[in-house]
């Protein structure tokens, strides 16, 4: 038997692992008790450069020792020459390097990295832009490294279309990376401005280009989410431009109603600033502004518009007046709407993800951005079939049930409240019953009716907060079980 080399029993190997790591956890509590002891006397010196340095290199996800570091190092080069003090960070940040190695995502070392740089004489940021290339040829969906380029790239002052050619060579190398298409969607609006409309991220002639590169990276791997992501960027489902959606006011109360959050104490120029607007939910900023024992002032009877200035912007809304009160609503932007070019690209996308759908028709993915384009060329059109869509989806993809219940039930309120608003009517009753609602959405817009049917729908209790909203619903139906 003798040569032979003898094998552990699994016994053997847990007590032999247990002891190493017995011996690892005493160097490192004394180690870290040796530190606090000098942290506590000021004893900020190259003894503690090295100790930090020592545990730091095996696990460099300790911030705490990252930030004695930098006490360390401010202390040391307090008193050095510039040329002396550039020598120890540059010795740093091969440190920094080192400790990369051991773990490329590490938060502590890339935020070190950044602080060496700050405070140092000379930063080379152009070395740092050509570590951070190096780095995502190892790892190109590394998102810690992507953020450290933005930053350094910044730094270094290079020009936005060469960070877009590296961009692109990264996607067509990968398809799926997601920070790769997140960074383009960082520097498109810097080379291609849309000229007119600054809510559009980008010119509609980029968008078209935008729109077929993404369409060959989302058909190349149909289950990979991130070009798909990137297409509902490209879409511009995002946050509406400041508006007045909707105004109400009688002789006991008042409502007005923003497309997004305002704070409405810091507007100017308002005829009705003297009221006591309150926000629906307490905060400062608010979409839903409410004044509860108002009095129509006599001036105010007979105008035909209200306005605003907010932040030197002046926004206005056509008034109606009624026996008791005046109304004003405005139809919201639910999409953005695009010209006929990209209108007939995105008609060419819908049928590419149809013809998918035929071979792959349980694929998530092109499902629901089927739906999305659907909507996208004709909200109206397809909005049976753009359901249909997130009906099946609700079934394929059973983990995120409730998000496509969510957005069907936003599309059902939109249809509803167009219909309306599109109808000249006044705001007496609104019946969104009976559409598989499982959650209130617009509801500064809903602030303005007198009633709201919600009966024979799916709405829990989490959405009941919102009811606070509805300043003017006399009677709000619900159903029993979740009141």
């Amino acid at each position: 038997m003798h040569g032979r080399l003898k094998v552990r029993t699994s016994a053997e190997e847990a007590a032999r692992k247990k002891k190493e790591q017995d011996l690892k956890v005493k160097a490192y509590k004394a180690a870290m008790g040796r530190i606090h002891q000098k942290r506590s006397t000021n004893e900020l010196d190259q003894e503690m450069m090295t100790l930090s340095g020592q545990i730091l290199a095996r696990n460099p996800d300790v911030f705490t020792l990252w930030n004695i570091r930098k006490e360390s190092l401010l202390e040391i080069t307090s008193s050095l020459e510039d040329e002396e003090k550039q020598a120890l960070f540059d010795k740093d940040l091969g440190f920094v390097e080192q400790c990369l190695m051991v773990n490329p995502k590490s938060y502590g070392a890339w935020h070190h990295r950044c602080w060496i740089l700050e405070n140092s004489p000379s930063p080379n940021w152009q070395r740092e832009v050509q570590l951070c290339t190096r780095y995502l040829k190892m790892d190109e969906r590394n998102f810690h490294c992507w953020d450290y380029r933005r930053y350094v790239v910044n730094k270094a002052e290079i020009k936005p279309d060469k960070e877009f050619e590296f961009c692109t060579e990264k996607i067509k190398h990968n398809f799926s990376n997601y920070s790769s298409w997140h960074y383009r969607s960082k520097l498109l609006p810097i080379l291609q401005p849309h000229p007119t409309v600054k809510s559009r991220p980008i010119s509609e002639d980029a968008l078209k280009e935008e729109l077929e590169l993404v369409l060959t990276a989302a058909f190349t791997d149909p289950n990979d989410s991130s070009a798909w992501f990137y297409q509902r960027w490209l879409l511009g489902y995002s946050q509406p431009d400041l508006d007045i959606g909707a105004f109400r006011m009688s002789k006991d109360k008042a409502v007005i109603a923003f497309t997004k959050a305002i704070n409405l104490k810091s507007v100017t120029e308002f005829s009705l600033s003297s009221l006591n607007w309150k926000s629906v939910s307490g905060e400062t900023y608010d979409n839903t502004w409410i004044v509860s024992e108002a009095s129509l002032p006599e001036e105010f009877i007979g105008d035909s518009s209200i306005s605003l200035t907010f932040e030197g912007k002046t926004y206005s809304l056509e008034l109606k007046n009624q026996e008791t009160s005046v109304f004003g609503i405005k139809c919201p932007k639910f999409e953005y709407e695009f010209g006929a070019g990209v209108v007939e690209t995105l008609k060419a996308q819908l049928d590419s993800c149809n013809e998918l759908l035929e071979y792959e028709p349980d694929s998530k993915w092109t499902l629901l951005t089927a739906s999305l384009l659907m909507r996208a060329v004709d909200r109206k059109g397809y909005h049976e079939k753009s359901h249909e869509f997130l009906k099946k989806l609700q079934n394929i993809d059973s983990n995120r049930k409730g998000y496509y219940e969510d957005l069907a039930s936003k599309w059902n309120i939109e249809k509803k409240l167009e219909e309306f608003i599109e109808s000249g009517k006044t705001p007496t009753t609104l019946d969104l019953s009976k559409l598989n609602l499982t959650a209130f959405y617009y509801e500064q817009y809903l602030s303005v009716f007198d009633e709201l049917n919600f009966l024979e729908n799916k709405i829990t209790q989490r959405s009941l907060s919102k009811l606070k909203a509805f300043h003017f619903a006399s009677k709000i139906y619900l159903d029993k079980d979740i009141v």
